[in-house]
């Protein structure tokens, strides 16, 4: 029996959308789910302990990404991230849909420029080159080593290729967009790399302008802060040694406000000026992996606001996606520092916390 006209129509109807799907760029659809159970001490107001929190060892996330072929080997590229509490179902950024990273941008022979909302160079030599704990858990390098924001809006950002020897360079200009001056909140920086083999290094300088402006009676504060950071760590055949050290200048050496895009300062007598070191450890035993590190703030300001934190953990990977962690992290506070133990998304309430959790992605 020949197919009639309307069976023809039918499967071409049928057809179409697969067809369409393959001539139309693949799109990425990812995530990643974290959660666990967290316990504060030391605090200076009320403990909610212990409680269940998101975003320890990982943010949690959900978002899209993807590229398309230009021709040339040059590509379209953009990612569109949001934040998620997955304890209560909300928002990570307050206001902010993809509060985690949304630009776009062209990679091609010779690098990867993007625009929009996107890390911090300081952000990112610390997570990923100095910190054994890369952000997370109670180990979060963040709750001491002075940087700013985790994210710059209104930003254009260059990654050169890497070279053949193991070089690698990055620059950033954030926008400050105020109506006041073209210099009011912007931001910019740099990094240097290499890595080759068993070794990687980076240093990173940034500067971030934050006039507040003066309104009536308040004058304008300058909360301006430069960092630098040089990050290395080195593979000593399933021994990874981390070492980092950074000077912060500026209002940068107090414990910030994440809530603050800007870094609203949260101590009454903020010094600043501060240097800091670190130095980690990560040994990898079969499906588990233990993690130490210890970082001192040595506080150039008058108040001589000094801390030190000593943290430990681990994590057990029960599949490629999935892994279970525990950590314990301390700071010791001296002359009235009000430094706390914070995670990859939640601002430390004590001097001493402890987190176990899962974390999944997708």
């Amino acid at each position: 029996m020949k197919p009639t006209l309307t069976q023809h129509c039918l499967t071409l109807a049928l057809l179409a959308p697969w067809t369409a799907a393959a001539q139309t760029p693949p799109v990425e659809v990812y995530g990643l789910l974290d959660a666990g159970v967290v316990a504060d001490g030391g605090c200076q107001g009320d403990c909610a302990r212990p409680r269940i929190d998101s975003g320890i060892a990982s943010g949690s996330r959900l978002g899209i990404r993807g590229r398309e072929d230009l021709g040339r080997g040059t590509s379209a590229v953009y990612t569109l991230e949001a934040g998620v509490k997955n304890d209560t179902g909300t928002n990570e950024h307050d206001g902010k849909l993809f509060g985690r990273q949304a630009f776009v941008g062209i990679d091609g022979p010779l690098g990867v420029v993007t625009m929009g909302r996107q890390y911090n160079l300081v952000y990112e030599t610390l997570t990923d080159v100095a910190d054994p704990f890369h952000g997370g858990m109670a180990g979060n390098a963040g709750n001491l080593v002075g940087y700013t924001t985790k994210r710059y809006d209104n930003s254009i950002k260059y990654k050169s290729p890497r070279s053949r020897s193991g070089f690698i360079g990055s620059v950033i200009y954030s926008f400050g967009e105020s109506q006041f001056s073209s210099k009011v909140n912007r931001a910019y920086g740099a990094t240097l790399g290499y890595a080759s083999g068993p070794v990687n290094i980076s240093i990173s300088h940034q500067r971030k302008n934050n006039m507040l402006e003066a309104s009536g009676t308040t004058p304008a504060v300058d909360q301006s802060a430069r960092n630098s950071l040089i990050a290395a760590n080195i593979d000593f055949g399933g021994v990874v040694g981390y070492a980092a050290y950074g000077r912060s200048r500026g209002d940068v050496g107090n414990q910030w406000d994440m809530s603050n895009p800007y870094g609203a300062m949260a101590q009454s007598l903020p010094t600043d000026r501060s240097r800091d070191a670190l130095f980690g450890v990560s040994v990898p035993m079969g499906a588990t992996t233990f993690l130490a590190s210890y970082i001192h703030k040595d506080d150039q300001g008058l108040a001589n606001r000094d801390a030190d934190q000593l943290a430990v953990g681990a994590s057990y990977a029960m599949s490629r996606r999935t892994d279970v962690y525990a950590a314990l992290a301390k700071i010791r506070n001296r002359n009235g520092a009000g430094y706390g133990v914070g995670d990859a998304t939640n601002r430390g309430r004590g001097d001493h916390a402890i987190n176990v959790g899962l974390r999944h992605s997708f």
